[in-house]
């Protein structure tokens, strides 16, 4: 009797072990497979980082060259600003100098045709 009951519970001890070992394999194997799925959303993520630096430097390099252009255009539309500041000041003294050499021409040719009697 006592040695039919020990070897049931022995089949029954065994039996619960085998199960218990093999939820432990498919647990390990489901941790595995969730770490593979990890690792490669890590590479995929890596990959996309990767991208996005390169861009990144490719747009600041770009930057660079359109802020230095930008400082060289500022530079020369301050310098025609400055031409055409001077150039048309000195225009207006012209113009100026002009009205009175005009009004000056006028004045002698009307004094002459006086003088001349006409």
């Amino acid at each position: 009797f006592f040695s039919g009951l020990v070897s049931t519970s022995m089949a029954e001890t065994g039996a619960s072990l085998q199960n218990t070992n093999n939820e432990l394999v498919k647990s390990i194997e489901e941790l595995r497979e969730k770490r593979e799925e990890c690792d490669r959303a890590i590479s995929k993520e890596e990959e996309e980082k990767a991208r996005i630096v390169h861009e990144l430097q490719i747009l600041t390099d770009r930057l660079k060259v359109i802020d230095e252009s930008l400082n060289r255009r500022y530079t020369a539309r301050a310098e025609y600003d400055k031409a055409i500041g001077e150039t048309e000041n000195a225009f207006s003294k012209i113009l100026e100098s002009s009205k009175t050499l005009l009004h000056v021409l006028r004045k002698e040719s009307s004094n002459l045709k006086s003088k001349m009697g006409e």
